[in-house]
């Protein structure tokens, strides 16, 4: 009794949004109060706020030992506000794109507190405000009406228990049905849009009333296991797993689990087959992905090569004239396989000529008159083939090419690529569902020629198409091995052999000038200062590098003190002067100069998984940023900034395929779980001309003795095995 006496009403306009956590509706606002001279500091939940609205709240007075005296408000409501300064800030506060606040004061003055009626009903009368054209004046009325419903969208999802960070995607998915497929059924959410998973679709089940034994959520959560598998590489799970799995997740007993597993077999959305002998369910499409991977590379296999037979013992040391090289013995073997191969498999470790013989090979070649095309799976992989090569090279993307129309790629079995000859490099990146697209854009007469290092992290995506290649002994395969002289005076290059190899690498050179170096540092605050100083200060004055173009911290974790959320926070504020005015969107603060990462394929826009950009501009009038990637300016709306995150670190894993200038790896033994051989000679060998490891001797000790892969759940290997038997 004594705290509801205590407790107080408050009312006023809000002047600030100090912080908005769109995700848990956390908010602190200034607010104004009448007949009080200072702002007021209010703290509570919303699920949508934004300057110059009226808000209603009660709670309590409360004094914070660091923000001092501020309301803490249990109940908290806005309104639109209806005072020409409130309007005014309002409209200006960026909420409506298309409104700044230069318009928003030519709106007030021109229409008065009559300017949301004017939205609402008299559109046509925008035009008239002296810089607000017709089209202008249209996108101004359709944005006023999305943010309407997306208000409200928010709004019922905060009330069904979830937080409204994808409120906007929820829009953008379902129009003004959003509401209605979001009752009928709350898990086409997990299906439909990124970011919201099952367990955030299962609370708004709940909360709809849907009971927690039905077959409903029972096959959504079967499907949401199979689905979390993909994501970690897998194309399948054995059928316990799965059961034990959704049995964790559902709480549910196993009959009704088997009974949802049979439904969607039953209904050819899941397929029941054997990995190795061992029961496995399969989503329909990554089981056919596989399938016909195999098919159509046995297929291609088997063809006649599309060139008249060349004489490797004449051609060899024309070649090695031509490009002024000395070739050793099972390079020469590797282009007399190829000269002879319709599909053939190259792979080794840094240092061990891969680019040499490459070259060599499409220097034969194009005394033939080839149309020969190279691509990679990321921008910067591609670039880095272009360069070495002196052929133009695309990534996989971009040579299939995005069907904007119809979705999908334009390059298929009924559109093929016009190409003889096909390089595709860093295959081992290449996951199942993209190496399927490939492959059946391919014309039956073309030869194939796949290029990686089968020793680094297999792909983020599901699958582990080089590996299975390789291992089912189906495709002809060349395993390069030597280090050339050149190469092998790189400590670079000799410390990633070493620790492939399970051998410690030498921590302790003498060379002046080495290119290798590993630094001693606690957990905590000294690792993190030393990073800091590394990047802007040591590596920058000794080796002349820029401290955001061609310095990458690459990380084994997201989470933690040295995870790549911590650091970007600290190497943002130490390395942009504008860290302090940017727009805070999805949780992060993006400014002009921020070095970002795209972390979704994106087909729209062309950005892909792991493309690196610069923020060069940012729009908030009409709430737009505009990123630089490879000298490709694409713009981003505010609600499409969740598909980026900053990237002055990154983890180990989205650096595969890109090679950077400089690499600083933070190793301690808060990442123990992720520490893995394979993982730190992926992060060695991203580095071109510096590579630090810094922190713990212990972790890096660990990682190098741990050679145990992740086991991924696929069926490739046997289906090319196939051929075989």
């Amino acid at each position: 009794m004594k705290q509801a006496s205590n407790k107080e009403h408050l009312a006023g306009t809000v002047e600030r949004v100090t912080y908005h956590n769109p995700e848990n509706g956390f908010v602190v606002l200034r607010i104004k109060i009448k007949n009080h001279k200072d702002l007021i500091t209010v703290i509570g939940n919303t699920p949508s706020i934004s300057p110059g609205e009226y808000i209603k709240c009660s709670g309590i007075w409360q004094n914070d030992r660091i923000h001092g005296k501020q309301f803490k408000a249990d109940f908290l409501k806005s309104l639109p506000p209806d005072t020409l300064e409130g309007i005014e800030k309002y409209l200006g506060s960026g909420l409506i794109k298309g409104i700044g606040a230069y318009f928003a004061k030519k709106l007030i003055t021109a229409f008065g507190d009559k300017v949301f009626e004017v939205i609402e009903t008299q559109p046509e009368l925008l035009s008239s405000v002296d810089g607000i054209g017709v089209i202008r004046a249209q996108n101004i009325c359709a944005n006023w009406q999305d943010q309407k419903i997306i208000r409200e969208i928010m709004i019922f999802l905060q009330s069904h228990g979830v937080g409204t960070t994808r409120a906007t995607k929820i829009y953008k998915t379902y129009g003004e049905q959003a509401i209605e497929v979001v009752s009928q059924n709350p898990y086409q959410l997990a299906k439909d849009i990124r970011g919201i998973g099952f367990i955030s679709a299962d609370t708004i089940a709940a909360n709809l009333g849907i009971a927690k034994n039905s077959l409903i959520r029972a096959t959504a959560g079967v499907a949401h296991i199979l689905l979390e598998a993909t994501a970690n590489g897998h194309c399948g799970l054995p059928l316990t797993t799965l059961i034990d799995n959704s049995q964790k997740l559902l709480d549910l007993e196993n009959n009704l689990i088997e009974l949802a597993i049979q439904t969607e077999i039953t209904a050819g959305t899941l397929i029941h087959d054997t990995i190795n002998n061992i029961d496995s369910i399969f989503l329909n499409s990554y089981y056919l992905y596989e399938k016909n991977i195999a098919k159509l590379l046995l297929t291609l296999a088997k063809q006649n090569i599309p060139w008249e037979k060349i004489d490797a013992t004449k051609t060899i040391p024309w070649v090695e004239q031509q490009l002024n090289i000395k070739l050793a013995e099972n390079q020469k073997e590797a282009i007399a396989q190829a000269l002879s191969t319709k599909v053939l498999v190259i792979t080794g470790g840094p240092g061990t000529g891969k680019t040499t013989l490459v070259n060599a090979i499409l220097k034969i070649l194009l005394t033939n008159k080839l149309r020969i095309k190279l691509c990679a799976p990321t921008g910067r992989a591609a670039k880095r083939l272009s360069e070495s090569s002196g052929f133009e090279a695309l990534t996989i993307h971009r040579l299939l090419e995005i069907d904007h129309k119809h979705g999908g790629f334009k390059h298929n079995e009924q559109c093929t690529l016009p190409c003889d000859y096909l390089v595709i490099d860093e295959t081992s990146m290449v996951d199942v569902p993209l190496f399927y697209s490939l492959l059946r854009a391919l014309p039956k007469n073309v030869a194939l020629l796949l290029v990686g290092d089968v020793d680094q992290l297999p792909s983020v995506g599901p699958g582990q198409v080089l590996s299975d290649i390789i291992n089912s002994a189906a495709i002809p395969t060349v395993k390069l091995t030597e280090i050339f002289r050149q190469a092998a005076s790189s400590n670079i290059i000799t410390t990633a052999h070493r620790v492939n190899n399970g051998i410690i690498p030498n921590l302790q050179f003498t060379k002046e000038e080495s290119d290798f170096y590993f630094i001693e540092a606690e957990q905590g605050d000294d690792i993190t200062n030393k990073i800091i100083n590394l990047v802007k200060e040591r590596i920058p004055k000794k080796f002349n590098l820029h401290p955001v173009n061609d310095i990458q911290i690459l990380c084994p974790m997201q989470r933690g003190g040295v995870g790549v959320r911590s650091l970007n926070i600290e190497l943002q504020q130490a390395l942009n002067p504008n860290y302090n005015s940017g727009i805070v969107k999805f949780g992060q603060t993006f400014s002009l100069g921020d070095k970002i990462m795209q972390t979704e394929n994106n087909y729209d826009k062309e950005t892909y998984n792991g493309d690196i950009g610069i923020i060069n501009n940012i729009n908030e009038q009409e709430q737009e940023v505009t990123i630089n990637f490879y000298n490709r300016n694409v713009i981003y709306d505010y609600t499409d900034l969740d598909q980026i995150t900053l990237a002055y670190a990154t983890t180990i894993h989205k650096s595969q395929g890109s090679e950077y200038p400089a690499v600083i790896i933070p190793l301690t033994m808060q990442s123990f779980m992720m520490l893995k051989r394979n993982l730190i000679y992926t992060a060695i060998t991203r580095g071109k001309k510096l590579v630090i490891i810094i922190g713990e001797k212990k972790a890096l000790a660990i990682a190098v003795k741990d050679n145990k892969t992740s086991h991924r759940h696929s069926k490739l290997k046997e289906w090319l095995a196939i051929s075989l038997n």
